[in-house]
């Protein structure tokens, strides 16, 4: 797939609305819709630093409860399976990692609805998929928002999301690394991308 940025934003927000179970807000709205930096780069602080990585707590807080539930749920064979229990770990590492940076500022998890997207291989693989271009892409997106101390944290998980995203292509398909350059998603456009997945319980 080809296309500018902006294309390739819209269309991973498609398939998110097209692959993902259910409806319904975001329970963490606090950080969601106001945890990032605006559309324009805002200067780093500590207090931005808190609320760009309880934004980025949430995603893995939600990856880890994605792999578990796809493990337990016993739908999952052969490299699916494999990739499901070693990314599950790594999401639980990364939880126990951004709360230890976060300390007493760490928000807790909210409460999840994944649906039938855990249930089967083909609505797993597909999920897994969106989920981790959206951690990269988000992840990648508010770099520059962040203090030197903290984007020395982010950038020890995103090296890993996109090692993930490019292992799920593979088994179901896709091309591992189909871009020169990843998007990088704007506050507004991880903050709905986040929504629409109707995984976080209002």
């Amino acid at each position: 797939m080809r296309g500018t940025e902006a294309d390739l934003a819209t269309t991973r927000a498609q398939l998110i609305e097209r692959v993902l179970v259910g409806g319904g807000a975001l329970v963490a709205a606090g950080v969601v819709a106001s945890g990032l930096a605006p559309e324009s780069l805002s200067a780093p602080s500590p207090s931005q630093d808190a609320r760009i990585l309880n934004f980025a707590l949430h995603l893995e807080y939600l990856q880890a409860r994605f792999y578990a539930e796809a493990v337990d749920r016993g739908g999952l064979t052969g490299e699916l399976l494999q990739f499901a229990r070693v990314a599950g770990r790594h999401e639980r590492a990364h939880v126990a990692y951004l709360r230890r940076v976060l300390g007493d500022a760490a928000q807790p998890a909210p409460a999840f609805d994944l649906g039938d997207a855990t249930g089967d291989g083909d609505r797993f693989g597909r999920a897994a998929v969106t989920l981790e271009d959206l951690a990269v892409a988000a992840y990648n997106g508010q770099g520059t928002n962040l203090t030197r101390r903290a984007l020395a944290a982010a950038a020890k998980i995103v090296s890993v999301e996109a090692r993930h995203a490019s292992w799920v292509r593979a088994i179901v398909g896709k091309p591992p690394a189909p871009h020169a350059q990843d998007p990088l998603w704007s506050a507004v456009k991880a903050t709905a991308a986040v929504r629409r997945t109707g995984f976080v319980r209002a």
